[in-house]
């Protein structure tokens, strides 16, 4: 397990996938989308977050997921623990420091707190109790916990154990320029990448985030690392439709995955009750999406 801060650029977050009437979890689709972030390049893996539908996974299934993405892959992991009180984090970070051993990049935590030192003193037991280094999720839309940008980093600072920031508060930029400024671990966006170039733009260290088309993240990532703005806009320009698309409530997660379905990465692209499916009526213009985005279609 390391300590040390996130590499900078693109994580690919995960999703889980299911078959059959029963929704288990079909462990060979699973096993080619890992392969397919890899073939791709990115940065390391994302898995057991809220595109994983982590919080409706026992913990047999968090094992078989972990056991999949370590086998089909060399690159380095985070892990996502969705609980918010010590007891059950402490025991889902355990499990990934049990499955992914020194492969395990970050257990991904989430703020539980709008007070920074009992957030520090949360994150700095979570540590003591696992020795995992911890990427501090700030996602208040799934939490129902909103904190400031100043008081999350004065949290962090405080926190020798993290090794980055996922923030997820909108409106994100601003607070990606205040953590980016004021703590010394790299800061990633997510939201499905709608404000990965206002993100950069801010300081971010890349993305961290579920999108269908992960290739148009990396494209834009590595324009921006090499070209700077004006290079990171024209190259994500293609994708920003299909981004937006994605990115609608409650249907965004059904709609990723069937995504991925047409695209040839998963076999079935069912979501987890109570979460919706997609609507059929967005069918055609999924396709619509998919048709105008470069690399949408696997060869």
């Amino acid at each position: 397990m390391s300590t040390n801060p996130l590499a900078p650029g693109v994580w690919g977050v995960v999703a889980t996938p299911f078959a059959g009437s029963t929704m288990d979890i079909d462990e060979a689709s699973l096993a080619g989308l890992v392969e397919h972030y890899q073939r791709i390049g990115v940065t390391g893996l994302t898995v057991l977050g809220v595109f994983g539908e982590a919080v409706r996974l026992s913990t047999a299934e968090r094992r078989a997921v972990l056991e999949v993405a370590v086998a089909a892959s060399d690159l380095p992991i985070v892990v996502g623990a969705s609980s918010t009180s010590l007891a059950p984090v402490v025991e889902e970070v355990e499990l990934a420091t049990e499955v992914v051993g020194d492969r395990l990049a970050g257990a991904m935590v989430q703020v539980n707190t709008p007070d920074p030192k009992q957030l520090a003193v949360h994150l700095a037991a979570v540590h003591a109790a696992t020795g995992a280094g911890l990427v501090v999720q700030d996602y208040p839309l799934v939490t129902g916990v909103s904190i400031s940008a100043a008081s999350l980093a004065s949290a962090v600072r405080e926190v020798p154990s993290a090794v980055a920031v996922k923030a997820e508060a909108p409106p994100t930029p601003p607070a990606i320029a205040t953590l980016a400024a004021t703590t010394d671990v790299p800061v990633f966006g997510g939201l499905g990448g709608i404000g990965l170039l206002d993100e950069l733009a801010a300081g971010s260290a890349g993305a961290m985030t579920g999108f269908s088309v992960p290739e148009g993240l990396l494209a834009c990532v590595a324009a921006w690392q090499q070209g700077g703005y004006d290079a990171a806009r024209a190259a994500y320009a293609p994708y920003l439709p299909l981004v937006n698309f994605e990115a609608q409530a409650r249907i965004g997660l059904a709609i990723r995955k069937e995504a991925l379905r047409r695209r040839g990465l998963l076999r079935e692209s069912g979501v987890r009750a109570p979460a919706p499916g997609m609507p059929e009526s967005l069918v055609d213009q999924l396709d619509r999406h998919l048709a105008a985005t470069p690399h949408a279609k696997i060869s």
